[in-house]
């Protein structure tokens, strides 16, 4: 079974904009400093190197606002819809 993550800065800058949020507000609701997002953001291309705890926390928030996080042989996105919707 693969599991499917939150790899980079690039995969997370384009899951916050389809989930129409901006650092702030997805730092709040992850527990995690606007810093931490903004750092992680800043990686681009390249891998992420944040805790675990904090890839996770941001990939829960942006799960819920219905991201799917794909990593076909490249990292990316896709909106899906609201969880529970």
């Amino acid at each position: 079974m693969e599991i499917i993550m939150l790899t980079t800065g690039n995969q997370l800058k384009a899951a916050r904009a389809l989930a129409a949020m901006d650092q702030g507000e997805l730092a709040r609701r992850a527990g995690v400093n606007i810093n931490t997002i903004s750092a992680m953001e800043k990686k681009g291309g390249d891998m992420l190197t944040s805790g675990l705890d904090k890839i996770r926390a941001v990939m829960t928030v942006l799960e819920q606002e219905g991201i799917e996080f794909l990593n076909h042989g490249q990292p990316g996105v896709r909106l899906v819809g609201k969880r529970g919707q």
